[in-house]
């Protein structure tokens, strides 16, 4: 175990050596600033970064390819190891005399060449940079616009990180929290949290509000520590945990736990705790009611992993600033804060029902079958990610019209059982006859019928493959990263992506779709190309294949956000 301890110190240790090399965006920050009569270039170096004096070059290469370097007034380089380079600044003035000796249009545009080193040892890659302009028109174009703006979502989110104030800093990722945990991610977890309180409630055992409260705060904290463990290891290691547990075994198993909670809640078997263990539990906690709450936390925790593993701008910030940096303490910290927010309507649900459940009675067991369903649901929803559509829509039918047929064959007073076992039929007939027919979307069993309208997406399944396309491609594109066990991700597909307006705005676009879903070698080559940590992100590129970085998407939008943040780069 030692051994073990020593061994993980050291890939520690050793990951911090190689993350104290900057990114080369943080490396090297170039930026152009057009006056009345020049272009001022500015390339700011990072700390402990220089540039080779004889790889810094500036061109013309619109309206023709024509160097300039030698001709402009560049500060002299110094020696670092018998190498003339530049530290801290450099500083060049291209006047519009000059360009107007050298061509007669108006529209220029300067090509920006270098290549550095850091002190510590590390050599980058030869970068470059192109800046449009006219020599006529004061307002900046389009093009100069996207790159004074070239931050993403998540980097704007990782730069907060760096530079921001701690408890600002953590107060805005609760916010982020709170904004989460109105998206799907959180939605399977108010059945499952609801069946465990309803559980708590048999048996003749009192649920107060505070209590209540008390079961629902060991989940969420619970599932804060997972998101916080998952989001460190994927920031430190680049592996993102809740992406490695979505493969066909560990969904099986956990579907059929809920498969096996399910027949538990319809009264077919109970599943607890040996009554020697039980009692050994009962001393230890000297009676305080503290049972169970093992369990919970295991819930909990295991629910935030394989329930709902979605990347949003906020978490992929933090996973970004970790990876970068190194420092998993306060990206750790912040990531705990934002899964305690994304708990908030949790808590509210386990206060709630605590506060207002009323005593136990033969009501419950009418309620511990609706949460049956709910659990067998649950169990077909994560089955959705590995096994065939038309199979998803045929359970979810099953579902609903044996439901239904329970519930008419109940007999209940009233017409109320008929009324809601008829809407249900009705409704498992709908699936039926929509899986058959091709739909793919529980929620809406007719989409087959508008299915010859929807986007036609290319897969592509390498960065080779992706990099031919674009080269070839005359029209701006777009890359979609994609997974089945991704809820955003067919939120998009299914809300977003079927918007008239969107699919008329996406005609004009080559449109690719990256499919995650196996996580293999080239799925995460691609994810890591664009620093992704995971699906959903949406990657542009214009017309002449350069990709618009401050286009770039992380997280679901809706149909009204996603047709403004086209609308505002193309």
């Amino acid at each position: 175990m030692k051994k073990l301890i020593i061994l993980f110190a050291m890939a520690v240790a050793l990951l911090a050596i190689e993350q104290s090399f900057l990114e080369p965006s943080e490396a090297f920050k170039p930026s152009f600033q057009k006056s009345a009569d020049k272009i001022l270039i500015n390339l700011k170096l990072g700390k402990n970064i220089y540039v080779y004096d004889d790889k810094l070059k500036v061109l013309i290469t619109r309206p023709k390819n024509l160097e300039l370097t030698k001709e402009l007034n560049i500060a002299k380089p110094v020696d670092f190891h018998g190498f003339a380079v530049h530290f801290d600044k450099v500083s060049i003035e291209v006047p519009f005399s000059l360009l107007k000796s050298k061509t007669s249009s108006n529209d220029i545009t300067i090509h920006l060449q270098y290549q550095g080193c850091s002190k510590q040892g590390l050599c980058y890659q030869p970068m470059e940079e192109d800046y449009e302009f006219s020599l006529v028109k004061s307002s900046v174009k389009k093009d100069e616009k996207q790159k004074a703006s070239s931050k993403t979502e998540t980097d704007t989110i990782a730069q907060t990180l760096k530079e921001g104030n701690v408890f600002l800093i953590l107060v805005t990722f609760f916010g982020f929290g709170l904004l989460l945990a109105l998206t799907p991610c959180i939605f399977p977890m108010i059945p499952i949290l609801s069946s465990i309180i309803v559980s708590h409630s048999h048996h003749g055992k009192e649920m107060s509000a505070s209590k209540g409260l008390m079961l629902s705060l060991v989940y969420v904290l619970s599932m804060s520590v997972a998101y916080t463990f998952a989001g460190v290891l994927a920031g430190l290691f680049g592996a993102n945990l809740q992406t490695a547990l979505q493969n066909p075994f560990v969904l099986v198993s956990f579907a059929a736990i809920f498969v096996a909670l399910a027949f538990s809640m319809f009264g077919y078997y109970k599943i607890e705790l040996p009554k020697s263990l039980q009692t050994k539990l009962h001393k230890t906690t000297e009676g305080k009611g503290k049972q169970g709450l093992a369990g919970i936390a295991i819930m909990g925790f295991l629910s935030a992993l394989i329930v709902g593993p979605c990347v949003a701008p906020p978490l992929a910030g933090a996973l970004v600033y970790i990876g970068q940096t190194g420092d998993a303490l306060l990206g750790g910290i912040s990531l705990f804060v934002m899964s305690l927010g994304m708990g908030v309507p949790l808590l509210l649900v386990g206060a709630g029902a605590g506060r207002f459940m009323p005593r136990p009675g033969g009501w419950m067991d009418a309620v511990s079958k609706v949460f049956g369903v709910v659990m067998l649901g649950v169990a077909i929803w994560m089955l959705e990610r590995i096994i065939p559509a038309m199979a998803t829509m045929l359970l979810f039918a099953i579902l609903f019209i044996g439901s239904a047929v329970y519930l008419f064959r109940l007999k209940l007073r009233g017409n109320l059982n008929k009324v809601i076992s008829s809407l249900l039929f009705i409704y498992g007939i709908s699936l039926f006859v929509g899986g058959i027919n091709g739909a793919t979307n529980p929620l809406s069993p007719f989409s087959w019928q508008t299915s010859l309208n929807q986007l036609q997406f290319k897969k592509v399944k390498n960065t080779a493959q992706l990099d031919n396309i674009i080269k070839k491609s005359n029209k701006p594109v777009m890359l979609d990263f994609y997974a089945d066990w991704c809820i955003s991700c067919k939120e998009l597909e299914h809300t977003t992506f079927k918007d008239d307006r969107v699919q008329k705005k996406l005609s004009n676009f080559i449109l690719l779709k990256a499919d995650v879903t196996q996580n293999s070698d080239d799925d995460k080559a691609l994810l890591k190309r664009f620093n992704l940590f995971g699906p959903p992100g949406i990657i542009f590129w214009d017309k002449d294949g350069k990709e618009i970085t401050n286009a770039r998407l992380v997280g679901y939008k809706s149909p009204e956000e996603f047709l403004d943040h086209l609308n505002s780069n193309f």
